[in-house]
C-alpha cells in the first residue's frame, strides 16, 4: 500500500488541482494533502491526521461526512438504473420526486427545475434563459447582465465573469461583453469612505449605484441582475438592512429579472431553506448546488419561476425544441443522492440547528474577537461567518497584501487541526461547517480558531507590523 508521501508525489506528476499555484506544487514547493475519509464535521487524511472541517468541504456537505444512509441510495439505484439521459421528454424517478420537493421548498412562484453538475454550469443555464426570454418576448437588446463586485457565482467563461474577483478575471481576457458589475453589499469596506452612513442609507447608495448604471447603459439593454443573498466567496458578507428591498425595487422599475445564485445559501446554511425567503427576495430565476447533495453526488438546479417559464413554453411553441441540454442533466444517481440528503435535513431538523446553533456561533465569533486588536470585523449569519483583519481595526486599515495575513491564519488554523478558509481578496478567515454542527464543536471551532489568530498576532509583533500596547 502506498504512503501518503507516494500518493503525494504521484499525484503531483499527473493532476492539475483547482486554486492551486502550479508552479510550486508540481515542483514539491506547496503542500499536498490526500483525504480518505470523514465522520460528523472531521475528515481525516492518509496519515490518521483529523481535523475538524470548519468549512465544510467548499460550504456544500450540510449533513456532515460518512453518511451511509446517502451512499446506500446511491448504491440502490445504481444497482436498478445508475443513467439515461434526460432529453426529449425522458426522466426517472428520482429526478421527479427530487423536482417535486425542490419546488416545494421553493415555494410559491417557482415552476420547474433543470439540473446540472456545478453550480457554474447552472448559472451558464441562467445566462441563455435569460438570452432566449428576451429574444422570445422580441427585446433582442435587452441581454446584459448585472452582477456585484466581490459576487461569485462561477469560473467558467461566461459565470467567471460574472464573478467579481480580480483572480478570476486576470489573464484570462474576463469579464466577457454585456456583463457589468456594480456596487458590492459589504458596508463595512464602505462605511469609512462613507462617514456617517448608516446601514440602511448605504443600501439605498447602492441602489441608487445600480440605477445609475441601468440608465447609463440604457434599460432597454440591461436583462437581468444576479446577487447572492450572503456574499461567499467574496468575503462572506451579509447583506446590510434594507439592502434586497432597495435594489429589488429598482430591478422591478426597469423590468430586469432577478436570480437568486443559492448554491451557498440553499438548503438551510442560513437557517431558512432559501437565503431569499430569509431576506425577503422574490426571485425570477434560483441557482442551487452544493447542500442540494451535500456533495455526495454532483448535482445542480435552475429553478425556473412562473413569468420565465410562461415564456420559456411560448418560445418552444413558435420555434421548435429548446437548444439547450447537458448528458448528465437529471443524472439518476445525484438524484437519489438529493432526495436522500434533503429527507436528512428534514428528518434531523438540520435547517432549525443552522439557525439556533448557527446563532450561537455568531454570539460566540463576536465574544472571542470582538475586540481583537487584529480583527476588524466579525459578521455572519447561520452557519455563515468570516473574520476580517486589520492592522488598525478602529480605522479599519488594511494589512499590507504582501503580508498574506489572511493565508497565514489560515494556515496557523490548521496547525491547530482546523480547517478555516482565507477567502481572496482581502485578508478573511471564513468558516461554514456542516450543519450538523454542535454547540459543544462549536466552541472547539473557536478555540483553535482563537488560538490561530494570536499565533499569528504574536508573529507580527515580533515582525514589528504591530505594535505591542
Amino acid at each position: 500500500m502506498s504512503t501518503h508521501q507516494e500518493l503525494i508525489e504521484r499525484d503531483r506528476k499527473v493532476t492539475f488541482h483547482a486554486s492551486t499555484h502550479l508552479r510550486d506544487f508540481a515542483n514539491g514547493d506547496a503542500p499536498g494533502r490526500v483525504i480518505t475519509g470523514g465522520k460528523g464535521i472531521h475528515i481525516v487524511d492518509k496519515d490518521g491526521r483529523e481535523f475538524i472541517d470548519g468549512f465544510a468541504g467548499l460550504y456544500c456537505v450540510n449533513i456532515g461526512y460518512g453518511r451511509t444512509e446517502v451512499a446506500e441510495a446511491i448504491y440502490q439505484q445504481a444497482l436498478e438504473m445508475s443513467y439515461y439521459h434526460t432529453y426529449v421528454g425522458h426522466s426517472n424517478e428520482p429526478q421527479i420526486a427530487l423536482s417535486e420537493k425542490i419546488l416545494e421548498l421553493a415555494g410559491p412562484g417557482m415552476s420547474k427545475v433543470y439540473y446540472g453538475m456545478s453550480g457554474s454550469d447552472a448559472n451558464e443555464t441562467q445566462l441563455k434563459l435569460v438570452r432566449y426570454y428576451n429574444n422570445v418576448l422580441g427585446r433582442p437588446q435587452k441581454k446584459k447582465v448585472i452582477s456585484r463586485q466581490r459576487g461569485y457565482h462561477g469560473s467558467g467563461l461566461a459565470t467567471g465573469s460574472l464573478t467579481g474577483l480580480k483572480a478570476f478575471h486576470d489573464q484570462f481576457d474576463l469579464p466577457m461583453a454585456g456583463i457589468l458589475h456594480t456596487e458590492a453589499p459589504y458596508y463595512y469596506h464602505r462605511a469609512a469612505e462613507q462617514e456617517g452612513m448608516s446601514e440602511r442609507e448605504f443600501s439605498a447608495f447602492c441602489a441608487t449605484k445600480l440605477e445609475e448604471m441601468i440608465l447609463a447603459e440604457g434599460p432597454d439593454t440591461i436583462a437581468a441582475f444576479i446577487g447572492e443573498p450572503v456574499l461567499g466567496t467574496g468575503g462572506i458578507v451579509p447583506p446590510p438592512e434594507g439592502y434586497w428591498e432597495a435594489i429589488q425595487a429598482v430591478l422591478a422599475k426597469y423590468d430586469v429579472l432577478l436570480i437568486a445564485d443559492e448554491v451557498v445559501c440553499g438548503f438551510g446554511r442560513i437557517g431558512s431553506a432559501f437565503g431569499s425567503h430569509h431576506y425577503a427576495i422574490k426571485p425570477d430565476l434560483v441557482t442551487v448546488a452544493k447542500g442540494l447533495t451535500s456533495a455526495y453526488q454532483p448535482l445542480s438546479g435552475v429553478i425556473v419561476g412562473d413569468r420565465v417559464w410562461k415564456v420559456l413554453e411560448q418560445g418552444t411553441g413558435e420555434l421548435g425544441p429548446i437548444g439547450h441540454g447537458w448528458t448528465y442533466s437529471g443524472h439518476a444517481l445525484g438524484c437519489a443522492a438529493g432526495l436522500a440528503n434533503l429527507a436528512i435535513i428534514e428528518r434531523e431538523g438540520l435547517t432549525q440547528n443552522a439557525a439556533e446553533t448557527g446563532a450561537y456561533l455568531q454570539q460566540k465569533m463576536q465574544a472571542t474577537f470582538g475586540d481583537h486588536p487584529i480583527v476588524g470585523q466579525a459578521r455572519g449569519v447561520g452557519m455563515l461567518a468570516s473574520l476580517e483583519f486589520s492592522v488598525d481595526p478602529e480605522s479599519r486599515k488594511h494589512f499590507d497584501p504582501s503580508l498574506k495575513v489572511g493565508a497565514r491564519m489560515s494556515a496557523a488554523a490548521l496547525d491547530e487541526n482546523l480547517i478555516a478558509r482565507a477567502m481572496p481578496q482581502g485578508d478573511i478567515l471564513g468558516f461554514a461547517p456542516p450543519l450538523t454542527t454542535t454547540r459543544a464543536e462549536v466552541d472547539e471551532i473557536i478555540a483553535r480558531a482563537e488560538r490561530a489568530v494570536n499565533k499569528v498576532t504574536d508573529q507580527l509583533v515580533r515582525e514589528g507590523v504591530l505594535q505591542t500596547a
